[in-house]
């Protein structure tokens, strides 16, 4: 279950069948205990990706999103999209700001660093330092450039010649 919106009263998960796609009664809404004050979370983390018109694709990130939400349920961790999917940053770092977040980290997951990291991306971060002033806006480096993930694609590569 992906939690989709969150509000003082209720929040609003997306339910997904065994074959990983929504069903038709996906939406599911979930009252709140309001006599018990719920902080808003202290960080958030927005996983931001390229983006497709396949909906499949997104698949490996909502899994990446999902697993670092059950690692850390004390985060509110979103994806966004550059383009042909949403939401896309602007409204992520609305979305966070919205529910109290004081520190925000945008991890770009790109394997490459070409136009969108080097230059779409670091502008889109600086409008959202200016419409939010008030949150630590912070850019990570792309995960490719990460030795970790680098290795692991290494250990892939060679598993698959291996196998």
């Amino acid at each position: 279950m992906m939690l989709l919106h969150n509000d003082r009263n209720s929040c609003h998960y997306l339910r997904n069948a065994p074959d990983g796609n929504p069903p038709a009664d996906a939406m599911t809404t979930m009252d709140l205990d309001t006599t018990v004050p719920v902080a808003p979370p202290a960080m958030g983390l927005i996983l931001f990706a390229h983006g497709a018109r396949d909906p499949v694709w997104a698949r490996p990130f909502e899994r990446v999103a999902d697993a670092v939400r059950a690692a850390r349920p004390d985060w509110a961790v979103t994806l966004a999209f550059l383009e042909f999917m949403t939401p896309d940053l602007p409204s992520a770092g609305d979305y966070l700001s919205e529910i109290g977040c004081q520190r925000v980290t945008v991890l770009p997951l790109f394997l490459g660093v070409g136009g969108h990291v080097r230059k779409d991306l670091p502008a889109l971060v600086a409008r959202l330092r200016e419409r939010h002033p008030h949150i630590q806006w912070e850019l990570a480096p792309p995960i490719g450039e990460d030795e970790r993930l680098v290795q692991t694609l290494a250990a892939i590569a060679l598993g698959s010649i291996e196998a």
